[in-house]
């Protein structure tokens, strides 16, 4: 009985030590955070504390919501956090917005232009790196960084835009690729940079821009001043090329889409769909890079990315049999949804000639209307945003709908300036240079600024040059030239013309045919050799200013000076390339040589070279049938045979 009273007692002592044991080792986490609590409570003390030079770890001064419980506290303060992460960086700002114009042509074509926009809240002339890209395209932003580009325009156009049949377009391009970029003033060498940047935008865009060089490239000292904010217009940092021969394919749409924030997947860009787009009438994708400010004053400035797709669609190549188009009939596709990172994302319909829908109706009806001057020309749209989800009704997809009422297309305003250029001569030796520019307002006379590029080897008369107005001389106020060098760089020819209105400007200058080395002529040289386009550049009167009719009713204060804000606006028109034959010998000729040549050779020096080194034998004929009977004959004999 004591035996077990005295194990029962060293059961109860031994509990007794182990509890003690619990209790010491819980009381001190208890007592840190306890101390952690007092820190939460008190950032003073923390702060203090964590000065302490026994503590090997640096902390930054943050403030912990009173909220978050001890033991994550505790957890935090177990790992050493580096001063980059908890140092708060800036976040760059952008916004994109997207939008399509559709606006039926008096042809019966319509025209589909889409627009997509990308602002950025950042400086690169700043010469500061950013490595965060969220809306803006990376590829296009490390180009800017590396090659100190200000500005950056470039375009791929397939076809030819009709001016007299179609208007005037909203963003205008030269058939082929062109393009003009504008340097920062911290180069030192513009040729090389051009160079090198022409070759990496030939890779981005899978286009043959890697064949620009100096024999195509020139420095305009008047056109294409920058379209955004300029601090200086040096001419020594602009460049500007063109390729009319460049083909424009698929392979130059996708990488151009691969830029869109969304993609092809969501917004408007759904819609481009390469089958439709490249059977059409006229299709130019183009790219403009440029500083734009960012708020009134414009203190600070924003980089803008905006991307533009124009697609002509013709009535008749589209195998309908009426004037009825929808956005399925034209891109195969509907709308569903906008881009999720779009800001705004807008279809416009030019109703301006269809105030009453007398003309075609919309399906279905929209109730938002927008006005609008574009192009000197006040116009009336109808808008569909599509960041409403009322705008994609039940079914959840958008097909707009234009169905014609009436199949009279009504008068089309004639463009005020327009132009044209063609190739008179005779013969491979001289030819002559027409360029017409057309000035259809009726009472206003406004200057315009020509652009000549020609290659080196088409040589220039530039005496022969004259301008004609209305059958007089037509002196330029000012002429700027810089001659050609063989197989070094082109002409460039740039003259400020004033045009009489409602008149026909002619320049026409002579020129004369070089002889090109056998090496320098292209794989098909009976086709003919390139020539880019001519570029005009204008402030044209603007068409509200014009109107002059005194029987419709407004106030007499408005119409005594036929002139409004929008009494002028800037306008570019490109005219056709050209095609010129050059003297080409017959490349067939070498062919026929090398053939009659080979056969020579081979008949002649063959035969001579057989005889030489065969060696001959002479062989007795056979003997006939009674000779070989005689000699078996002979031979059993014992005779010697025959």
């Amino acid at each position: 009985m004591a035996a077990h009273r005295c194990s029962r007692c060293a059961w109860l002592f031994l509990v007794f030590i182990f509890s003690l044991y619990v209790v010491v080792s819980s009381g001190e986490p208890t007592q840190g955070n306890d101390q952690h609590a007092r820190e939460v409570n008190n950032p003073q003390t923390a702060a203090e504390t964590v000065k302490q030079p026994s503590e090997d770890r640096r902390w930054e001064a943050t403030q912990i919501d009173e909220t978050v419980p001890f033991d994550a506290a505790a957890h935090k303060q177990d790992f050493t956090v580096p001063d980059s992460v908890l140092t708060s960086t800036p976040q760059l700002k952008d916004d994109f917005q997207e939008e399509l114009v559709i606006r039926p042509l008096h042809s019966g074509d319509i025209y589909a232009s889409f627009q997509f926009r990308t602002v950025w809240e950042t400086d690169f002339t700043k010469g500061s790196k950013v490595s965060h890209y969220r809306l803006f395209p990376k590829s296009l932003g490390q180009v800017i960084t590396k090659f100190s580009v200000r500005e950056l325009h470039i375009s791929f156009t397939q076809g030819y835009w009709r001016t007299m049949q179609w208007g005037q377009p909203y963003l205008p391009s030269p058939p082929g690729a062109e393009l003009w970029v504008w340097f920062q003033d911290t180069v030192t060498d513009v040729d090389a940079t051009w160079k090198e940047l022409t070759n990496v935008l030939s890779g981005i865009f899978c286009a043959s821009l890697n064949f620009i060089d100096s024999t195509n490239t020139v420095q305009p000292s008047a056109s294409f001043k920058p379209l955004g904010i300029a601090n200086g217009t040096d001419h020594r940092f602009l460049r500007y090329a063109t390729l009319p021969r460049e083909i424009v394919c698929t392979e130059n749409l996708t990488p151009w889409k691969k830029l869109l924030p969304c993609g092809s997947k969501a917004g408007l860009a759904v819609l481009l769909k390469s089958e439709k787009l490249f059977h059409s009438s006229f299709h130019s994708q183009a790219v403009h890079i440029r500083p734009v400010c960012q708020d009134g004053p414009c203190k600070t400035t924003s980089l803008e990315l905006r991307q533009t797709l124009n697609v002509v669609f013709d009535l008749h190549t589209s195998g309908q049999g009426k004037r009825e188009w929808s956005l399925f009939k034209m891109f195969s596709r509907t709308l569903t949804e906008a881009c999720p990172l779009a800001s705004s994302s807008k279809i416009y319909i030019d109703v301006t000639d269809n105030p009453q829908e007398e003309q075609f109706e919309l399906s279905p009806a929209t109730h938002l209307l927008s006005q609008a001057v574009v192009l000197g020309d006040r116009r009336s749209f109808s808008v569909y945003d599509l960041t409403q989800q009322v705008t994609f009704g039940t079914v959840h997809s958008l097909n707009v709908l234009i169905r014609w009422k009436s199949t009279e297309a009504g008068d089309m305003l004639r463009p005020l300036l327009h132009a044209e250029r063609y190739v008179a001569g005779y013969g491979l030796q001289t030819g002559e240079i027409h360029t017409l520019m057309y000035n259809n307002h009726p009472f206003r006379s406004f200057p315009v600024l020509l652009l000549d590029s020609v290659p080196w080897y088409l040589r220039l008369y530039v005496h022969t040059l004259t301008v004609t107005s209305k059958g007089k001389d037509n002196k330029p106020s000012y002429i700027h030239y810089q001659p050609s060098k063989d197989r070094i760089r082109p002409h460039l020819l740039e003259m400020l013309v004033q045009m009489p209105p409602h008149s026909v400007t002619e320049v026409t200058v002579q020129f004369e045919r070089a002889l090109l080395k056998w090496t320098e002529y292209t794989p098909d040289p009976n086709h003919g050799f390139y020539v880019g386009s001519s570029v005009i550049s204008a402030l044209v009167p603007s068409t509200v200013a014009m109107n002059t009719n005194i029987t419709q009713e407004q106030p007499l204060f408005s119409t005594f000076f036929p002139c409004k804000e929008e009494s002028s606006y800037f306008m570019r028109v490109y005219t056709e390339p050209l095609l010129v034959n050059l003297p080409t010998p017959d490349f067939s000729m070498p062919y026929n040589v090398i053939c009659l040549t080979c056969t020579v050779v081979a008949v002649g020096y063959g035969s001579l070279y057989n005889l030489l080194t065969r060696s001959f034998q002479i062989e007795e004929p056979n003997p006939g049938l009674a000779k070989r009977i005689a000699n078996v004959i002979r031979k059993m004999r014992g005779v010697p045979p025959l």
